[in-house]
């Protein structure tokens, strides 16, 4: 499946404005393409399958709870015994953990920053490994999220995924698909937001008349539409540059944060033209509303986003 088809998916399945089954039916997305692009054959051959058939899952261990964005920062160490990695340390807010069969984990190989960064693929199952599941989250409440524990587990040197080393530019690689795929996510959050918004307009009368018909209530839906239009186009054109094998990391990184902040306005919105009807829980707003913070953190913040940007004009 290409790039456009991927979005038009997951567009599609955002439609239904459930972030969290979202997240859990494409968690392969971005736990499955270091193996595919990096990893061995015979390591391929073993994991994607199975993933790809359904009977198996693969989630991405990266974020720690001293490092999310700042992937230098990773403690959780590998270190080589042999024909094998003892690991040690924990991963935090993973996303499908509770289910996964492995782990696309990024350790630390050696003291060195970046450098000191390798991925390997950790088996669940494998003795030492433990999750303990998250809960009370804000939103993505059907989705499955966890904090993952390793006490000294024995993973074969094998499962190196790409060279020991070189795991950051495994790691940045997936960062860009991730990115494009939530910001397709998020600009379908807006629409839905945008036509519940429209609908509701056009029913609710206030003063005699209904919504649609007072000035303030048309501006913020043109608003909401002009944000939507401009993602859209930003959206396709990190497509294409993709599809070219040219993505450009920068502009993956602004998508991200143009879609983030057009959901949030859209969401607010929406809320505001609804009132009480979409605050109730249930409603497609009132969720949608609940998983913007997740969005705008997750797979990058929009502060590292920016900052991430600017250093492509190397300042």
């Amino acid at each position: 499946i290409d790039i456009w088809h991927l979005n038009i998916l997951n567009e599609e399945l955002s439609r239904v404005a459930v972030g969290g089954m979202s997240s859990t039916l494409l968690v392969h997305c971005i736990g499955l393409p270091p193996v595919l692009n990096f990893a061995p054959e015979a390591i391929k051959q073993m994991v994607a399958p199975s993933v790809l058939n359904g009977t198996k899952r693969i989630s991405l261990a990266i974020t720690e709870p001293d490092a999310g964005s700042d992937v230098a920062r990773i403690s959780t160490t590998a270190k080589r015994e042999g024909n094998h990695y003892i690991v040690n340390g924990s991963k935090t807010y993973i996303t499908g953990a509770m289910k996964a069969n492995w782990f696309t984990t990024a350790v630390r190989t050696s003291a060195d920053a970046a450098s000191g960064v390798s991925v390997l693929l950790i088996p669940a199952e494998a003795a030492g490994v433990s999750r303990t599941p998250l809960q009370h989250k804000q939103g993505w409440w059907c989705g499955d999220t966890a904090t993952i524990y390793f006490d000294n587990v024995r993973v074969p040197a094998d499962n190196i995924i790409g060279e020991e080393g070189h795991g950051f530019s495994v790691i940045v690689n997936n960062f860009n698909n991730e990115r494009l795929t939530m910001s397709a996510a998020m600009e379908a959050y807006s629409r839905v937001c945008l036509e519940e918004a429209v609908n509701w307009a056009r029913e609710r009368k206030t003063f005699g008349q209904r919504l649609a018909d007072h000035q303030v209530i048309r501006h913020k839906i043109a608003e909401m539409k002009q944000r939507i239009n401009a993602t859209q186009a930003y959206l396709y054109t990190c497509c294409l540059q993709v599809l070219e094998g040219k993505p450009n990391a920068g502009d993956l990184a602004l998508l991200k944060v143009q879609s983030s902040q057009t959901m949030e306005y859209c969401a607010r919105e929406a809320m505001q033209i609804l009132g009480g009807i979409g605050y109730m829980r249930g409603s497609r707003v009132e969720r949608i509303y609940r998983e913007v913070r997740v969005n705008a953190i997750g797979g990058g913040s929009e502060e590292i986003m920016r900052d991430l940007a600017a250093r492509q004009y190397r300042l």
